[in-house]
């Protein structure tokens, strides 16, 4: 439906939504935001998720097999993992991690809105 024929069904309507001088105003929320869109996982987010140093490996050569890891940075984590262990690479990431993450990512913009 154009703007003209919403004018002539909805006349009050019209002229109490689309005229700047009417002294209503709609609020528009901007949508849904999504901390999380477009991010990808990487090694160390899976590594993080580990129960014991065997999945970890088991994690990494997963990895390296399906391409997402070369084989170089493979051992290399390997290395690490059986040298230093999985706190290395971080506290462990504990379930819902990115939903919690985004709950307190909501919240925070709740406070910024006036």
């Amino acid at each position: 439906m154009s703007i003209d024929e919403f004018r002539r069904k909805y006349p009050n309507l019209a002229r109490e939504l689309l005229d700047e001088d009417s002294g209503v105003s709609l609020p528009v929320d901007k949508g849904f935001s999504d901390p999380w869109r477009g991010y990808l996982p990487n090694v160390y987010d899976y590594l993080k998720r580990c129960r014991d140093e065997r999945e970890a490996i088991e994690v990494v050569e997963y990895l390296v097999k399906h391409g997402e890891l070369s084989a170089e940075e493979g051992e290399h984590i390997k290395e690490l993992i059986e040298k230093h262990g999985l706190s290395y690479f971080g506290e462990k990431k504990v379930d819902d991690y990115y939903y919690k993450t985004a709950q307190a990512y909501w919240r925070s913009l709740r406070r910024l809105k006036p």
